[in-house]
């Protein structure tokens, strides 16, 4: 299972990472959504995507938007991963096309649970 996380802090990309390599996904990082997007190009569609809000050059929000805008990208999975706790950016972000939301800080059994709603538990 191919995962892109997008976070501007290289500390939270390693969490992830780790976390989601226990698991069976084949990680790609991008550290803004500019790069996310040079990601995508070079290695295709990925299965999920876990995108910050807050980053320099291009931010998570812009970036789901970017994404959402090309059918290529239709079936992945996209969650956003950030510190925004008001329902209103909740929302946005869900009626722009994310699939879940999920708040830092967060612990390990939250992302494998976040990754079972999304049909993408378990090792592949």
């Amino acid at each position: 299972m191919k995962t892109l996380i997008v976070d501007d802090s290289r500390m939270m990309r390693m969490v992830l990472k780790g976390i989601l390599m226990k698991e069976g996904h084949e990680i790609f990082e991008a550290a803004d959504g500019l790069e996310a997007l040079e990601q995508l190009q070079q290695h295709g569609c990925c299965d999920l995507a876990l995108l910050d809000w807050n980053m320099p050059n291009m931010n998570g929000y812009d970036l789901l938007c970017a994404i959402r805008k090309e059918p290529v990208y239709d079936d992945m999975k996209l969650v956003m991963v950030t510190t925004e706790a008001e329902m209103d950016q909740m929302q946005k972000a869900l009626s722009s096309g994310a699939d879940d939301y999920m708040m830092k800080p967060f612990a390990k059994e939250v992302v494998i649970e976040k990754l079972a709603m999304l049909g993408l538990g378990g090792r592949t």
